[in-house]
């Protein structure tokens, strides 16, 4: 399970630590692809071949199963964690994330998410406001 927030900057080369919380379960290689809200979404190699399964599920006749089969992995790179912790993040994704300098790092549960730390906080600061009416919408889910 993937949990915490945590800052980390990109170096000139797009490289990025991975915080040593989530290294031992990301493993030395794991998948970055294009995420929802303009993040980018990290698994392991073992998840990402599960949803791949379950992508595969998806009708091909839905236009939308289509985009988004296409965008969610065409955008993935599997990326090795090198000796000092880092991993390349690829241009596009990068690009997608805008991503330059100061990275917000965060466990949700079955994934890890990259942020724009300014993009993050923006988010935080919307979303954390409406908590509690986002709670009530979930109440169905025993939450």
């Amino acid at each position: 399970m993937f949990i915490g927030e945590y800052q980390h900057n990109l170096d000139a080369k797009g490289r990025m630590i991975v915080p040593s919380k989530f290294r031992d379960e990301l493993q030395a290689q794991f998948v970055i692809t294009r995420g929802l809200d303009k993040c980018l979404f990290c698994y392991t190699v073992d998840d990402f071949k599960a949803i791949e399964q379950k992508t595969k599920q998806l009708p091909l006749t839905k236009r939308d199963a289509r985009r988004f089969t296409r965008l969610f992995f065409s955008g993935a790179a599997i990326v090795d964690v090198d000796k000092q912790g880092r991993v390349n993040i690829p241009q596009h994704l990068r690009d997608y994330a805008d991503l330059s300098k100061s990275c917000t790092v965060i466990g949700v549960s079955d994934r890890v998410e990259i942020w724009d730390t300014d993009s993050w906080n923006d988010f935080y600061s919307d979303s954390a406001d409406n908590f509690e009416m986002i709670a009530e919408d979930l109440i169905d889910f025993d939450l």
